[in-house]
């Protein structure tokens, strides 16, 4: 278990030191003196480093192919460098990087036609709906106006799965993405609530009585962020719920609090008795920011307990040898940029900021030493450097960071 993630020697707290001369001083080596830097200095530092990224990003996934798309996703394709270019410019106001997005949202549109799939990290809704808020911030009623169209149109199937990378849930996450970005009932309720309405049936058709909702996804009832209970209970809570289904929802995840390993990490599907996965799409992580929501949306002291139990256990197992925000230690970051934005607590702020530090300071040259695994798709939004980017770009403002494609 421990060859799949770095044992965490990082200080539990470091006290911000006043001035980087100081940091110098207290430090022992490169890490300790980034963690010593004081905060606006060392976000500084990252937005730097993301910009850099960012542009190596856009070389190896779109200049360096021609400007053309094979892979359209947000996951692993050339949406997941839009989606960066996007938060790139909402920090910096750069609007070429806004023209650039829009540029390579309009080649994943023709490269997404003909693709049943239906979400926003993987699929269609994904294409549509970051490209009308693009377009929206770029005030191109027109073009925003034709990529709603399209969203609209989007059928979904009686036989979808409900996970949020390729089911139901992932189209009600897109929903509400354009709901929030451009305005209250950019997608109607109606259609909204008629998704949540095969959701909830589908949830307590399966569940049988153990669980207020249970769902499927390729045979296996799955926990996590990316396929399972985390997921489509975070998307929920966004939804219009009737008392019982709100019911339901607490429910489900208290049934998760309940069977958690002893060791506070979560299975990856029901009845798994392998704790070996500390991932945002399996594991503590994801589950934490689930939790982290219904402490928000509830005001349950129960559900922050559970969420800073999870914390603990990415704190201790989450220095992964990955990059990604889907499997890696991007990701795992965010668990305490939730965390430090519920409560306010410097601890969990100094805690994002040391994985962060770590990155920077390190996951390059273990990538090239092949320590640190790169990702299948090694510039990627979600496997690879892409996330690494779109975190320290988070860094800068911490109150306002939110984990790509998951948190609104």
């Amino acid at each position: 278990m421990a060859d799949r993630f770095f044992p965490n020697e990082m200080p539990d707290y470091i006290l911000e030191t006043p001035s980087v001369e100081s940091a110098a001083v207290a430090a022992s080596d490169s890490l300790t003196k980034l963690l010593h830097l004081p905060y606006r200095t060392l976000s500084e530092g990252l937005k730097k480093a993301a910009l850099d990224l960012k542009d190596t990003v856009v070389k190896e996934t779109w200049v360096g192919k021609g400007n053309r798309v094979g892979d359209y996703t947000l996951y692993t394709g050339a949406l997941g460098t839009a989606f960066l270019l996007f938060k790139a410019y909402q920090i910096t106001g750069d609007k070429n990087d806004l023209a650039l997005c829009s540029d390579i949202i309009e080649a994943c549109d023709s490269a997404s036609r003909g693709s049943g799939r239906v979400t926003f990290i993987c699929g269609r809704a994904g294409v549509y709906a970051l490209g009308a808020v693009a377009a929206h911030h770029k005030g191109d009623k027109e073009l925003c106006h034709q990529y709603l169209a399209q969203f609209k149109e989007i059928k979904l199937s009686k036989d979808l799965p409900d996970e949020l990378l390729y089911g139901r849930a992932g189209f009600l996450w897109a929903s509400s993405f354009l709901n929030k970005n451009i305005g209250k009932d950019t997608i109607s309720s109606t259609r909204m609530r008629a998704v949540v309405d095969e959701i909830i049936k589908s949830g307590r058709q399966l569940a049988k009585g153990r669980c207020p909702l249970m769902f499927e996804w390729h045979g296996k009832r799955y926990w996590g962020a990316a396929h399972g209970l985390a997921g489509i209970m975070y998307v929920l809570m966004d939804m219009d719920l009737t008392p019982d289904e709100v019911e339901h929802v607490k429910g489900t995840l208290r049934y998760m609090i309940k069977n958690r390993f002893p060791s506070g990490n979560y299975p990856s599907s029901e009845g798994s008795e392998t704790d070996r996965l500390v991932h945002w799409c399996h594991g503590a992580p994801g589950v934490a920011l689930t939790l982290a929501k219904a402490a928000k949306v509830f005001a349950s002291e129960e559900f922050l307990q559970a969420a800073i139990d999870a914390g603990e256990v990415v704190w201790n197992r989450g220095l992964l040898k990955r990059v990604g925000v889907c499997h890696g230690i991007s990701g795992n970051a965010y668990i305490f940029l939730s965390l430090y934005q519920l409560t306010g607590k410097q601890e969990f702020l100094y805690r994002a900021k040391a994985f962060a530090c770590f990155l920077h300071d390190r996951a390059q040259i273990l990538i090239s030493e092949g320590i640190i695994h790169g990702g299948d798709r090694p510039y990627s939004l979600f496997e690879g450097i892409g996330g690494m980017a779109y975190l320290f770009l988070d860094m800068t403002e911490p109150s306002q960071a939110r984990f790509p494609a998951y948190e609104l």
